[in-house]
Formats: C-alpha cells, sequence, structure tokens
C-alpha cells in the first residue's frame, strides 16, 4: 500500500487532477464559454488581449469557487475485501439520509433481485456435484426445468417459483445448504428462496429490505453525495476483490474517514477469487495494510465487523468458532468472539497513529446502521474540529 498500485504520477499532474465530479463539470462549462467565444470571433488575442485575461479570470473563479466547496465536504472512503457488506452500507445511506428507494427505483432492481435468486439456485444445485453429494431424482427434475425456464431470460414467472419452492423445501437440500461453506453462496439466497412466491408474482414490487439484500459486484468507484443538518457528506463505494483494489488509489487523497468493512461471519469461508485463502484472513491482512499506509496516516479508521446477525446464526447452529481460529480459547458466544475479533485487527495497526473506532453491525438492518453512523458522524466531525485547530 505503500508504493503505487497504478503507474505514479508526477507530483505536477497531481496537482493539477481535479479534486471532484464537480470540479470537473465545472471546468467543464467554463471551457463550453470559452469554445463559445472563440467561435464567435470574440476573442481578438493579437489586437487585444483583454478578453482572454477576462476568461482567465473566469476559469480561475470557477476553479477557486469549486474549491472551497470541496473544503466543507466530509469524504468518507468504504473499504474491505469482497462480499464485506459495503455495498449495502452504501445503500443504506440512502434510505437513512436520501429518503430511501422510490417505487421507480425499487422496480428497477427487479430483474437484479430475481438473477440473484436463480444464480444461487444454480450454485445450490451445482453443489450437489462439487460435495460429491447424490442428487435425489425429484430435484434432478426441477433442476432440468428450471434450466430450460432460465436459459435464454432470467426471469422468475409463478411455476419457477414452484419449482424453486420445492427445491428448497427438499431436505437433501436443505441439509446441503447447512454446508454452504465449503462451496460460494450468496448470503442472501435463503432469504429470496424464503421469499419466492412473493418474488414470483406476476406484479412483484421489490421492497427496500429485497433491495438492500440485493447483490451486484461492484466494479470501479461509486460516489453518493448527502447532507446531514449542515454537513455536506461524500461517500465512495469501491470494488473489493483483488483485481479491484489497484482503483482504490483514486480516492485516497483527503478523505476524512475510512469506514472499513470485515465480514466476521465468514470465518468459515474461503474467498470467491482464491479458494486456498480464508475470507477472515484476508480481511486481517487487507486492514493491515490499509490501517498502517501513508495514504491514511493522518485519517480517522471506523472498522465495522459486519454481519453480526449470521455469525450468531452460526454459533447458535452448532458451528465452533475456535475450530476455526485455534488461538481462541474463550466461550463460543457472540459477544466473547466479537471481544476477540476486535483485538484481532486492532494489533494489525502499528502504534502512533489516530485511534480506530470499532463498531459490530448488520448492515441489512437499517436501525441498526442509522444509530452507528451517527455515532460515526460525531466522531468525524469532532476529528475535523480538531484538526483545524479549533478545538
Amino acid at each position: 500500500f505503500d508504493r503505487p498500485l497504478t503507474s505514479p504520477r508526477s507530483k505536477e499532474a497531481k496537482q493539477q487532477a481535479p479534486t471532484s465530479a464537480r470540479l470537473q463539470r465545472r471546468c467543464a462549462d467554463v471551457g463550453e464559454r470559452m469554445a463559445g467565444c472563440c467561435s464567435s470571433g470574440a476573442v481578438q488575442v493579437a489586437d487585444d488581449s483583454r478578453p482572454l485575461t477576462r476568461q482567465n479570470d473566469d476559469i480561475k473563479k470557477h476553479l477557486d469557487e469549486a474549491e472551497d466547496s470541496e473544503k466543507g465536504v466530509m469524504k468518507l472512503l468504504l473499504l474491505g475485501a469482497g462480499e464485506s457488506g459495503k455495498s449495502t452500507l452504501f445503500k443504506q445511506m440512502k434510505v437513512i439520509n436520501k429518503d430511501g428507494y422510490s417505487d421507480d427505483e425499487r422496480r428497477g432492481f427487479q430483474s437484479i433481485v430475481w438473477s440473484n435468486t436463480i444464480v444461487a439456485m444454480r450454485s445450490l444445485l451445482a453443489a450437489f456435484d462439487k460435495l460429491q453429494v447424490a442428487m435425489p431424482a425429484e430435484v434432478a427434475e426441477a433442476a432440468e426445468k428450471m434450466e430450460e425456464g432460465t436459459t435464454e431470460r432470467e426471469v422468475l414467472t409463478p411455476e419457477l417459483g414452484t419449482l424453486i419452492h420445492g427445491v428448497w423445501t427438499n431436505e437433501e437440500v436443505q441439509a446441503l445448504y447447512r454446508r454452504r461453506n465449503e462451496y460460494q453462496l450468496n448470503d442472501s439466497a435463503d432469504y429470496y428462496f424464503d421469499a419466492i412466491q412473493r418474488i414470483a408474482d406476476p406484479n412483484y414490487l421489490p421492497t427496500t429490505d429485497d433491495v438492500l439484500r440485493s447483490r451486484v459486484r461492484t466494479t470501479g468507484i461509486v460516489q453518493s453525495d448527502f447532507k446531514i443538518h449542515t454537513t455536506t457528506f461524500s461517500m465512495f463505494d469501491v470494488g473489493g476483490q483483488r483485481n479491484e483494489r489497484r482503483k482504490w488509489i483514486h480516492c485516497f487523497d483527503h478523505v476524512n474517514a475510512v469506514c472499513f468493512v470485515a465480514a466476521i461471519s465468514e470465518f468459515d469461508q474461503v474467498l470467491y477469487e482464491d479458494d486456498s485463502q480464508n475470507r477472515l484472513d484476508e480481511a486481517v491482512d487487507l486492514f493491515k495494510q490499509v490501517s498502517n499506509s501513508k495514504w491514511f496516516r493522518n485519517t480517522s479508521i471506523i472498522l465495522f465487523l459486519n454481519k453480526k446477525d449470521l455469525f450468531e446464526k452460526k454459533l447458535a447452529a452448532g458451528k465452533r468458532f475456535a475450530d476455526y481460529r485455534p488461538d481462541y480459547d474463550g466461550p463460543n458466544t457472540l459477544e466473547g468472539c466479537i471481544e476477540y475479533l476486535k483485538q484481532l485487527f486492532l494489533k494489525q495497526m502499528k502504534p502512533g497513529g489516530l485511534p480506530c473506532y470499532v463498531h459490530a453491525t448488520t448492515a441489512t438492518d437499517t436501525n441498526n446502521v442509522k444509530f452507528v453512523f451517527n455515532a460515526i458522524v460525531s466522531i468525524i466531525l469532532e476529528e475535523n474540529i480538531r484538526s483545524s485547530g479549533l478545538a
């Protein structure tokens, strides 16, 4: 992390780089004005340089205004490994701070929910072969019909819904689902399978919960702006898979806080992109890189120990945390394991930096996220006041 993840830029080029998309738009507006003036013949540089001087002044004025507006914006960067829940937290900001999703916006998630449901069922059925378990004849028949009905388009119909419901309620399929840590399956699979009759209805309109649990892999960088009281926030969500991380460099400059998201429920799972690497180990390694990077030396770091609801369910189902973390000798309880995980992450940080604030979260729980985010806002504002010398 202390070496450039992309081709290094010169100091001059870095200084000239626009600080935000808004600055780019403003520069473009000024450029259009200049183009209009040039095309109309209004600028006579050889005879009179004053019009060009006025244009230069106009550009400088807009650049100064953009720079001033950026100074009042609190920038938050969401980081973490793939499928840790970053994008769900990102969507929660719209629910909490921007009046949520309209009917039209939720309708736009219909095809995503359908695709998530169908892909999850395919993954579940493929696990029979992967784990070398014989597939029951009735499940095989339903799987063939489902594949025929979704080959050209991933659209759920009442008929497909009935097929998926029959497969999901099969005892041997349920037994295979309990072994889901041995293969790749979306965390929201059971949520959608349990609601299959509602989702497969011809008049289906996704709920806010459906939207929050939907999964679309984040590529590149996505920005959302929102206001809390009189403070404007810009939150950046970035891809978490390994091949996406090189793009994070573009968000590093002058962020007020890094929100690192780690899915603690994935202690018994391996990476989608590398089945030899445990997901929790990957999150710890990545946190070590981020928290000790020169880019964040003077940046507040907030650690989300996310998916605590799924973590608790695994413990309640009999999964022993110590079987996957041999150095853990505490009780097999949510509280005991979370305290261990908190210390595991914190000890990755070198001494001397800013403090790290830790919160256990369930990203799909709006009330939980709202409570935690309000605490984070207070921390960020306090840190900002302190760093400006006003405290």
